[in-house]
């Protein structure tokens, strides 16, 4: 699964191409501009995180991008479909985990011959290995986020939107999911496009870090993070661009009057 993944990344030159990409909502003020002119990039492997204050349209982005809505302006194009994470695991309670990672592989068209197997890999390659048969009650939170991102592995996509995964967890459990999915992105040659508030999540975790501004969202600063992996959330460097980038986010929450 692995080199099927990564073979298919090398082959095209971006994992999602946004290209002036606007949103507006309708309200009974009339049209509300949520999202302005975003033009970026993810590269096939790369492991980019979306940044910015709460309302400024990260997640509104991410659904664009998941297909799951239209842009009102510019164009979206990616490779294949997209694979997305919730920050809810959003898992069914009358299923094993084992059957929910099975559900996404039955939508997939893979044969029900195939499908226990393939969800007994995929519950390995996230540390959950004789975990198939316990139901949702059973497992904790930390435990139900990485049956939720097996499941989102389970449709073998190019590319992996997340939305705020971790941030209802623990920060100790938060952390435990840093390492295992920047394991799981450096094994599998995936495209991810993570969105948080956190800013030390944003470094720990990126390749790339893009902050939007307040509403209407628009691209205001990207940085590469030039930190080796594996890195720890309280690592000098880490620690040192984060206080960097937030101050720029402070500017931005300023300059729009938000607090």
């Amino acid at each position: 699964m692995a080199t099927t993944l990564a073979k298919a990344a090398e082959s095209v030159e971006y994992a999602a191409r946004l290209e002036q990409v606007s949103k507006s909502f309708a309200t009974p003020g009339g049209q509300q501009l949520v999202l302005d002119d975003i033009t970026l990039d993810v590269a096939p492997g790369e492991f980019v995180t979306l940044l910015g204050a709460s309302g400024c349209g990260k997640s509104t982005l991410l659904n664009l991008v998941a297909g799951l809505d239209r842009p009102t302006a510019g164009s979206i194009t990616t490779d294949g479909r997209p694979a997305l994470m919730f920050q809810e695991h959003a898992l069914f309670p009358w299923l094993t985990a084992g059957k929910n990672i099975e559900l996404a592989l039955k939508l997939r068209g893979v044969a029900k011959s195939e499908r226990r197997g393939r969800a007994e890999e995929l519950l390995e390659l996230v540390r959950l290995k004789g975990a198939y048969g316990k139901r949702v009650h059973e497992l904790s939170g930390g435990m139900r986020q990485r049956v939720a991102l097996a499941r989102a592995l389970a449709q073998e996509s190019n590319l992996l939107l997340m939305d705020e995964p971790f941030a209802a967890l623990d920060a100790i459990t938060r952390d435990v999911l840093h390492d295992e999915l920047t394991r799981i992105w450096s094994e599998t040659g995936l495209s991810v496009l993570f969105v948080t508030h956190n800013v030390r999540e944003a470094v720990r975790l990126a390749q790339r870090v893009v902050l939007l501004s307040s509403r209407p969202g628009r691209v205001a600063r990207e940085w590469d993070v030039d930190i080796p992996q594996p890195r720890r959330i309280e690592d000098a460097p880490v620690a040192e661009l984060s206080l960097e980038i937030t101050e720029v986010l402070r500017g931005e929450i300023r300059r729009h009057g938000q607090h």
